[in-house]
């Protein structure tokens, strides 16, 4: 019968694990497909029409002046051809549309689409599917941007660029009949993924030439490609905005939705931040701008207008702004400006996340493998924790070890509750028994787990990361499973260790938390639930260690 029963639940686990492995492949998170980069069928072809989007565009007109921040929908009446610029870098692959000089996508080689996939991811697109880009120019009382025919057409010397040197600058001019010539000059460097825009301009006109400058990411609301997580804490998808008086201000998509942001401030910048990756427009330092967001057409706009600066006739003029847009690096995003860093988001523990993450990267240079850093970064915290777990063991072997004297206690005074606590607190006294110290290593562990699950899920680093054997992408999910099933093992063999609760319903409630944990690790980052099962397998060897040492003390007595 006994073996009958054992056949039957190994079946049963079988039958299960299979069905996890089928849910996994039919429902689970699947990679969003995207199109081919550096193509123009990737999203359209160079003959199609496009209207022109001045709708998107910050406000401009003279009864919106006092708030030159705030939307304006305009009516687009000029249709024109879409002719587009390739520019190849190291690390760069984009499209820019000549009709208004905007990146209508944008494509990174050193970070593939997917694991098994040499297609680069695609950052920024144009599609029928999905619409996030980004806009510059200039708006204002003779800005090229603000006026009635839509946005203004450039042209170049070429249609495809490669960076080849120490850097590459792009041109795109456009000369007005008026005789004012504006050069929109987009310059790359090797290995750095900040693109620096300058607009030049040359008054060759009469009069006074007056502008502002915009920059701004037009993004849909669709889902984050790069959020390959289907359980657990999402990283954050929206705008983010960096002034004098707050460093760093999530705004959602919701909250946009019910109201605009706008504020005036020096310095500072706007972004649209995701999972890993980021785009950032980054105004040059030295002036008051104005910083706002707004829902149009369906999209999510988030951007910066500059103060006016006026080009007095037969002179020339540069304003400038960068364009950031790339991995999530904590060391990229420092240099590319002020507090920009803050948007590797850790959470509200981020005083202990920030240590894990530096820590994690000092490992990692060493050792080569971000499984095996994790390794030793879980040693290390459990170091740090000894004498806080070495307390918690010991209290839960004394309780293993006077199990029977509490049976005892309990058929001895029966229903009689009071007497049964009052000789359980003395027993407690003399043997010095802390009934709570078994709490105190999940307690202690449980900021440190949440932190390090924020460390490892925001940490770019991670994704594609391998570790050995089949786990080949650290950031997402063992895909057979095996991770979380030997952890919940091992804290089956925990609990094998400790000592079972008096109260038969609680004790039933402890032997179901090996399952209960397994379930909702499954779908985990493996990198998580390897801390986790590290953790365990160090736990049970103090553990072991410690009750081998009370016992030993009792037999010596």
């Amino acid at each position: 019968m006994d073996v009958q029963r054992i056949i039957l639940i190994a079946a049963l686990a079988i039958i299960s694990y299979m069905l996890v492995l089928q849910w996994n492949q039919d429902y689970g998170v699947q990679p969003v497909a995207d199109a081919q980069p550096g193509s123009v069928s990737a999203y359209q072809s160079s003959n199609d029409t496009v209207t022109a989007q001045g709708s998107d565009l910050p406000s401009t007109t003279t009864e919106a002046s006092a708030n030159s921040d705030l939307p304006e929908a305009k009516a687009a009446t000029a249709v024109a051809q879409q002719q587009l610029v390739s520019v190849k870098t190291d690390v760069l692959e984009l499209l820019i549309d000549t009709k208004g000089g905007d990146i209508i996508e944008l494509a990174l080689p050193k970070h593939k689409a997917a694991l098994n996939d040499d297609k680069p991811f695609v950052l920024l697109e144009q599609n029928g599917n999905r619409t996030y880009v980004s806009q510059s120019g200039l708006i204002g009382k003779d800005g090229l941007d603000a006026k009635k025919d839509g946005r203004p057409q450039y042209t170049t010397a070429k249609n495809s660029y490669q960076l080849e040197g120490d850097s590459l600058t792009v041109d795109l001019v456009h000369s007005g009949d008026d005789g004012v010539v504006v050069t929109k000059r987009f310059i790359f460097t090797p290995g750095s993924y900040e693109i620096k825009q300058d607009f030049l301009v040359t008054n060759g006109s009469a009069e006074n030439w007056q502008a502002k400058l915009f920059g701004q990411i037009k993004r849909d609301g669709s889902q984050d490609p790069s959020q390959t997580t289907s359980m657990g804490m999402q990283a954050f998808l929206g705008a983010v905005f960096s002034t004098a008086d707050e460093h760093y201000e999530k705004i959602s998509f919701d909250d946009m939705q019910e109201e605009n942001f706008k504020k005036v401030s020096a310095d500072g910048w706007v972004a649209m931040s995701q999972h890993y990756f980021l785009s950032a427009w980054i105004p040059a330092a030295g002036a008051e701008y104005s910083y706002s967001s707004r829902v149009t057409n369906g999209n999510y706009i988030a951007g910066f207008v500059s103060p006016e600066f006026s080009v007095a006739p037969g002179e020339s003029k540069t304003v400038s702004a960068d364009f950031y847009a790339g991995p999530k690096d904590t060391d990229l995003l420092e240099q590319a400006a002020p507090n920009l860093e803050l948007t590797v988001d850790y959470g509200i523990l981020w005083f202990i996340a920030s240590p894990l993450a530096w820590l994690l990267k000092q490992i990692h240079s060493y050792v080569g493998n971000w499984g095996v850093s994790i390794i030793f970064i879980t040693i290390i915290v459990k170091a740090l924790l000894f004498q806080v777990n070495a307390k918690a063991f010991k209290s839960m072997a004394k309780m293993r070890k006077f199990g029977p004297e509490m049976t005892r206690l309990k058929e001895l005074y029966g229903d009689d509750r009071q007497k049964m606590s009052q000789a359980m607190m003395e027993l407690y006294k003399k043997e010095k028994i802390n009934p709570l110290g078994g709490c105190l290593p999940i307690v202690a562990q449980m900021p440190i787990f949440i932190a390090l699950y924020w460390t490892l899920m925001e940490s770019v680093e991670l994704r594609h990361a391998p570790f050995a054997l089949w786990i080949n992408d650290l950031s997402v999910m063992d895909p057979y499973f095996m991770l979380p099933i030997l952890m919940g093992a091992t804290m089956f063999i925990q609990q094998l260790l400790n000592p079972t609760p008096p109260d038969p319903m609680q004790a039933k409630i402890m032997k179901m938390l090996p399952i209960v944990f397994t379930f909702f690790f499954l779908w985990f980052p493996a990198g998580l639930v390897l801390y986790w099962l590290v953790n365990n397998i160090l736990s049970i060897a103090q553990q072991y260690l410690i009750n081998k040492q009370i016992e030993g003390e009792g037999s010596s007595k």
